[in-house]
């Protein structure tokens, strides 16, 4: 691996100041299931309904992207942090559904179960910039499960939500 620049190395440094919520993204492609832990997914538009997300191009799930793959966002749940592991390289392929309830959409793709949310995206558009893929996919369907506790990530460690601050 290359060394940062300083730039880098200080975007590094703030980037683990920005809390997110973990997701799990999946998908299947010529028969194989997919799944990767992430932080770098953002709702882009409402009308269309649509979600961004970026895959680094080392990663396995780069390929069926690129290819048009659709694709589902899964929320993760405070208690998820082992399914966020397994997905974040401690597995690889098939075991990174070894943990959790998986089931399938009626094309074929992955979903969590008990995910706060689950999206199921249809592959539109994508762009390769530096070392990501960015992918936009237009939202189809959603699932929800249990009461809003995501877990979050954030100066390389997971976290659960506290009290709210304010009214």
């Amino acid at each position: 691996m290359s060394e940062l620049s300083p730039i880098g190395a200080q975007l590094r440094e703030g980037l683990r100041r920005l809390a997110k919520a973990v997701v799990v993204i999946t998908c299947r492609h010529d028969g194989q299931r997919f799944a990767m832990a992430a932080t770098a997914v953002s709702e882009l538009s409402m009308d269309p309904p649509s979600l961004l997300v970026c895959i680094n191009r080392t990663a396995s799930l780069h390929e069926p992207l690129s290819q048009g793959a659709d694709f589902c966002v899964n929320i993760l749940h405070s208690s998820h942090s082992e399914i966020s592991a397994a997905c974040s390289g401690k597995a690889r392929g098939e075991a990174r559904f070894a943990i959790g309830e998986w089931c399938a959409t009626a094309e074929g793709c992955p979903v969590l179960e008990d995910a706060q949310a689950s999206f199921f995206c249809r592959n539109e558009q994508a762009m390769t910039y530096g070392t990501h893929r960015i992918v936009i996919g237009r939202v189809e369907a959603v699932g929800l499960a249990g009461e809003v506790d995501p877990l979050v990530y954030a100066d390389g460690r997971y976290l659960s939500l506290g009290e709210p601050v304010g009214d």
